[in-house]
């Protein structure tokens, strides 16, 4: 149930990233001095939300392979999949990050 949590609050962290850079691009004004969430803040909560749920997936499947805790393999696979999903989905910003700063990088002055 928590790490169900965590991946929710990874997805809205995602989705407030990506409101914040609608925002700013659609009406030309910073929307980081007006709601006070810097992107760096942003995206560092969710590299540490990802980082909880891998740690979470490394403990269960250790708990499955040990044979204590009373861990199912069900729940273990399916931690690790969240964590693989939310790492995916991280990268994936990340990338489109470096890609627009790339993109600006390289424009003309």
């Amino acid at each position: 149930m928590k790490t169900s949590m965590q991946t929710n609050q990874l997805l809205t962290q995602m989705q407030q990233i990506s409101k914040l850079a609608k925002a700013g691009t659609n009406t030309g004004i910073n929307p980081v001095a007006k709601s006070g969430n810097d992107f760096g803040d942003l995206f560092s909560k969710a590299i540490n939300n990802v980082n909880q749920l891998q740690m979470e997936s490394g403990r269960l499947a250790n708990q499955v392979e040990t044979g204590d805790g009373g861990v199912s393999l069900v729940k273990a696979m399916i931690a690790s999949q969240k964590a693989g999903i939310a790492f995916q989905a991280t990268l994936q910003v990340r990338n489109r990050v470096v890609s627009a700063y790339q993109d600006i990088m390289n424009m003309p002055i």
